[in-house]
């Protein structure tokens, strides 16, 4: 989860030993989110949904993308052997985090901006990242 200034809020994986590695590909991959929105310009404007897909695959993972209305960036690395995992199902992961994180912010002890220190949120990334592995 990343604000428009580009820091990320929240980070998790799985296994934790490649954290850094996992890090580094949600940087790299905040540029290819501005790319594709910057390239469909107003018409990301006009969708209710913002889910970008696909945003690139490497030789291990896929990485996909979904930006807010407010344009939080949500980003998720899901290992490319994993077949299991269909384009509906990522979307539906997303709408899952964009719903979580709008708890977040509707809880009046969160300052926005502040890196996400939620158990629900944990739980429920928790929960969403034992059923893809």
């Amino acid at each position: 989860v990343t604000p428009p200034q580009n820091y990320p809020l929240y980070i998790r994986s799985i296994p934790t030993e490649n954290e850094l590695k996992f890090h580094y590909t949600v940087h790299t991959s905040l540029d290819v989110v501005d790319e594709k929105i910057s390239a469909m310009g107003k018409a990301l404007v006009d969708q209710r949904e913002l889910y970008l897909g696909l945003l690139y695959p490497t030789e291990d993972y896929k990485v996909y993308g979904y930006v807010t209305n407010s344009k939080v960036k949500f980003v998720m690395v899901v290992d490319s052997s994993n077949t299991a995992l269909r384009d509906n199902e990522i979307r539906s992961m997303f709408r899952k985090l964009h719903n979580s994180y709008t708890d977040i912010m509707c809880n009046p002890f969160y300052n926005p901006g502040d890196r996400i220190h939620s158990r629900a949120f944990d739980n429920m990334v928790n929960s969403m990242m034992m059923q893809v592995c």
